[in-house]
């Protein structure tokens, strides 16, 4: 298995795309497209905006065309998802077989890092910063060395922090632990379960341990506005998830039309010159005759001007 990966890392590092089951574009090509355009930008007034890639979901999801996306939508960061980034580094696909979580455990302890550095040189010369890797490869059932994988490939992909849904507490001493040795940063994502003390165990466990925050959820499961907790744990965020939701637990709602402060805490970054980035995270219906990059591009422009 690890010849025929390092074999495929040789195609690529000369200019040429593996074959996966369907036609691609060669690199060189995609790079030429790419420098044709000019480079994105979503950084207003200090405060950088970002879009985690799960935002693509409905949309095809190879890693060139994530890239794509991103550029289309105008937008320089990103929160990147596990799945493309392992699908292009060879990771073996699901087949339903009993072993496949062993199989894919051996592939992630085994590979090299060399294709995550190749994403990276994607993105970086199209302009756009990796600044956090979301990998499933975090959880209690993973291995130590599938977590090391991880934290070497956030690594690999330019990242300050990897993402995780916030588990049980020996999960979030075993997590800081290990981002300890690597010298990498976990930031924990909390659903509508959040309240103003819930990250309070993982912080005071390890100072690599950190808040992923989600302003949406934060205000559904609390009915109430997340300022007064990002004015009290600020140093502990490395990034923020922004989307729109009603109080009460309620749906999702296109920006503007819900109960999520937004344009409030965007104002408080700006004001308190905050350095975590702010993810969009499309998650509203995408309305008829739309798709996720004209949606993107929507909230990209909610959150410049309530910058400007």
């Amino acid at each position: 298995m690890e010849k025929q990966n390092f074999s495929r890392r040789r195609f690529i590092g000369t200019g040429m795309l593996a074959a996966a089951g369907m036609a691609l574009a060669s690199k060189s090509s995609f790079a030429s497209a790419v420098f044709a355009k000019s480079k994105p930008n979503s950084k207003f007034n200090g405060v950088q905006i970002g879009v985690i890639t799960y935002s693509y979901r409905s949309m095809p999801g190879s890693i060139q065309q994530i890239l794509q996306y991103c550029i289309d939508s105008n937008i320089n960061a990103v929160e990147l998802m596990g799945d493309a980034a392992e699908a292009y580094a060879g990771a073996p696909k699901r087949d339903g077989s009993d072993d496949f979580n062993a199989k894919l455990a051996n592939w992630r302890e085994n590979t090299v890092m060399d294709s995550f550095f190749e994403i990276r040189k994607m993105f970086n010369e199209a302009g756009i910063n990796i600044y956090a890797w979301k990998p499933n490869a975090l959880g209690t059932k993973n291995t130590d060395g599938e977590i090391d994988y991880a934290f070497n490939a956030g690594k690999a992909l330019g990242c300050s922090h990897v993402t995780v849904e916030l588990p049980d507490a020996l999960q979030t001493q075993r997590l800081g632990d290990i981002a300890e040795k690597h010298d990498m940063m976990v930031g924990y994502h909390a659903h509508t379960q959040a309240t103003p003390t819930l990250w309070d165990i993982a912080l005071s466990q390890s100072a690599h341990n950190g808040i992923n925050l989600d302003i949406g959820h934060y205000t559904a499961g609390t009915s109430s506005s997340p300022v007064d907790f990002i004015l009290k744990n600020h140093k502990r965020i490395l990034s923020m998830h922004i989307k729109d939701r009603k109080f009460h637990d309620g749906p999702n709602m296109p920006w503007g039309e819900g109960d999520t402060p937004i344009k409030e805490v965007l104002a408080l970054m700006k004001k308190n010159d905050y350095k975590f980035p702010a993810t969009i995270e499309l998650e509203y219906k995408i309305p008829d005759g739309s798709d996720a990059v004209k949606e993107v591009i929507k909230c990209r422009e909610y959150a410049k001007n309530a910058l400007a």
